[in-house]
């Protein structure tokens, strides 16, 4: 398969070829999707482009594989010498230290027939914590011509570190995301008040604020409508067992649509500060999730793509956070103020 046969994964695939086109190609990429099968083929993809004999060319570069050279056919077979993968393999289907040492060893080599070496780590967040910390030292300081792919659709499980390291391509297959009217005003007069200088303390913490209030409204109307809903109100006069066993059931369910909500809004956010790093990179507004929200070039205009970037790791962070016991106005205001406008 060829880049060209990923129709449905055409802004991830943008992005990997507008990087190999500039020369701007990353040591380490963290590929997240739905379907382990098909991020291991876009892996394979990626690695056929970078070793192929007679790739298809943008501007003189490699951009997309052959898929009929030699090259190309011992990567689909996975015989390539340069291209190495690592699976869970142990009974307990984790990927062992063992496993990444040899891994190490074999990309420190120079590359035998091809351009580069490229490691293809297929469900990465099954690494042990061994594992997972020996690597670290390969994504800090990454052998010359060399391309580390992580594979995984539960990246929540990765260590944050590893995160951090990887420019991470979500290949959903979903186009651009989907919000209601609702949420796209609210994000009208969140972009606007982040576009706005926010160099003070007290500019941050309005900006916080607006997401603050909006929480609160989301978990008034959540409570409201599942109480409306509840057997609480439609049997008044029930043994007060059952009434405390529906208290019980009807404050779980309040929380955890709550939580739901939330994760939805602060996805909203999370793919307003893509388009904000897409366009710090120059990236074509084809690829933007929002391209009428214009405050989204004036903050992009005032970033680096580094910084832009440590935007979406700060609120993946703060996502994380919020999945444990931790205070939620704090982890929102340790994480939210970290963001750069």
């Amino acid at each position: 398969m060829a880049f060209k046969d990923f129709p449905e994964q055409e802004q991830g695939v943008a992005l990997l070829q507008r990087s190999l086109e500039r020369g701007r190609l990353g040591h380490a990429y963290l590929f997240t999707g739905q379907q382990l099968d098909e991020l291991e083929a876009l892996a394979r993809t990626l690695a056929k482009t970078l070793n192929c004999a007679q790739p298809v060319k943008a501007g003189g570069v490699a951009v997309d594989g052959c898929d009929t050279c030699a090259n190309c056919r011992k990567t689909d077979a996975q015989t390539h010498p340069d291209v190495h993968w690592v699976r869970p393999e142990s009974k307990s289907r984790v990927i062992l230290i063992e496993q990444l040492r040899e891994l190490m060893q074999a990309v420190n080599l120079k590359p035998a027939e091809g351009g580069y070496k490229v490691a293809i780590i297929v469900a990465a967040d099954r690494l042990n914590a061994s594992a997972a910390n020996a690597f670290l030292k390969t994504l800090e300081e990454p052998p010359s011509r060399s391309v580390l792919i992580l594979l995984s659709i539960e990246p929540q499980r990765l260590l944050e570190t590893i995160l951090s390291r990887c420019l991470r391509l979500n290949f959903t297959g979903e186009g651009r995301a989907r919000f209601d009217a609702t949420q796209m005003e609210w994000l009208g007069k969140f972009s606007a008040m982040a576009a706005g200088e926010q160099k003070s303390l007290l500019g941050r913490y309005r900006l916080m604020d607006v997401l603050l209030q909006k929480l609160t409204e989301l978990k008034e109307r959540v409570e409201e409508s599942l109480t409306a809903r509840s057997p609480l109100e439609q049997y008044p006069d029930a043994e007060k067992d059952l009434r405390e066993k529906w208290e019980e059931e009807l404050k779980a369910s309040v929380e955890a649509e709550y939580r739901r909500q939330r994760g939805e809004m602060l996805l909203l956010v999370q793919w307003w500060l893509r388009d904000v790093w897409l366009l710090s990179l120059a990236a074509g507004a084809g690829l933007l999730n929002f391209p009428n929200v214009s405050e989204t070039r004036t903050v992009a205009a005032r970033l680096s793509p580094e910084r832009a970037r440590e935007n979406l790791r700060v609120l993946e962070q703060t996502q994380r956070l919020l999945h444990t016991n931790v205070q939620e106005a704090l982890a929102l205001e340790v994480g939210l103020l970290k963001l750069q406008f």
